[in-house]
């Protein structure tokens, strides 16, 4: 191909587009990243889905993004979903992980394989992934403490809703009970495992005011789901507002129940966040672009941060509609 040099202003820009179209892409043309998660059709993962998608735009034409997962609570089926993710040879995986011990191997044989592993949301810190992106649980996990013990002016009775054995909500659990030391009047006498599932949260809170057994003063809800269903069980029995609830993200329903009473308060954190930049930490691995070491695989430690701090916000009445106002001009799913 030939070039003709030119000196006039236009034609040197013109010069400079042609030259910049030769360069071949920076990204290869299978070029994809995945995101492995659970129960990806609830709200807070098809906000993380956004972030893939716009991340995705920003990189240009060639990389692609999807997200895979069950659509309910299973680790089993999450590690059948990474391995597929291995097998179609992605460049990048954002892993959530659903049981640490589960996904230690797999993630090994990923990264042995050269395919960079970062885990985003929930961690597995004793695998070989190569950074955390994602909340600090075990401060939101204080800070929930901290807004049940306003409400409840430091005396009460409470119950935990979570899953337990799921490193993020074991460590917002560490968080309460850490926070809960400065409150001797708080105690916490029940802990209910809803699964990620609003219907068993409602359950096994209904189950518990049935049996009018426990005072319950107030409700930790520290997973998506728990919020919804513990407001709909106070619903139920007419005590909305009579027992205080603080939930965690920022489900649709969850905001609702805000908006009516029924929650004072809840821990939103940021999957859009998240996504958005663990496909970029991702797309700087799988180039080496990140220049401390030759090349992540065989450096001796990662060229990136070990954990990046998403952060997070309580949401009540106040802030509300600017926030609902903010949601809105959020990117949806396709």
């Amino acid at each position: 191909m030939k070039i003709r040099f030119a000196y006039a202003g236009d034609s040197l820009v013109a010069l400079s587009l042609l030259l910049a179209g030769c360069q071949e892409s920076y990204h290869d043309k299978e070029e994809h990243y995945v995101l492995i998660a659970a129960n990806i059709n609830v709200p807070y993962w098809q906000e993380a889905d956004a972030g893939l998608r716009d991340v995705a735009k920003e990189m240009g034409l060639g990389v692609k993004v999807e997200m895979d997962g069950p659509t309910s609570f299973s680790p089993k089926e999450e590690v059948a979903a990474f391995q597929r993710a291995v097998s179609s040879h992605a460049a990048g995986i954002l892993v959530s992980v659903t049981n640490p011990e589960m996904f230690q191997a797999p993630i090994a044989a990923a990264v042995a394989s050269g395919i960079p592993v970062i885990c985003l949301d929930s961690d597995a810190p004793d695998s070989k992934r190569v950074m955390f992106i994602g909340t600090d649980n075990f401060r939101a996990g204080q800070e929930s403490a901290k807004r049940m013990a306003d409400i409840l002016k430091g005396h009460g009775d409470i119950v935990i809703i979570t899953i337990p054995g799921q490193l993020n909500l074991d460590e917002r659990v560490r968080g309460v009970n850490e926070a809960l030391r400065k409150y001797s009047g708080i105690k916490v006498v029940q802990t209910i495992d809803d699964k990620g599932d609003s219907n068993k949260a409602y359950d096994g809170l209904n189950a518990l005011l049935s049996a009018k057994k426990q005072k319950v003063d107030g409700v930790l809800c520290l997973e998506a789901s728990g919020g919804a269903g513990a407001a709909s069980a106070l619903h139920r029995v007419d005590m909305t507002g009579k027992i205080g609830i603080v939930s965690f993200d920022k489900d649709p329903e969850t905001l609702d129940w805000v908006d009516r009473g029924g929650i004072n308060a809840t821990v939103v954190q940021k999957p859009y966040v998240m996504a958005y930049y663990g496909v970029k930490f991702l797309d700087d691995l799988h180039h080496n672009a990140v220049h401390d070491f030759k090349d992540w695989r065989t450096a001796p430690a990662a060229p990136l941060p070990s954990f990046v701090d998403t952060g997070t916000a309580i949401v009540d009445k106040s802030n509300l509609a600017v926030f609902r106002e903010a949601l809105a001009a959020h990117p949806k799913p396709m």
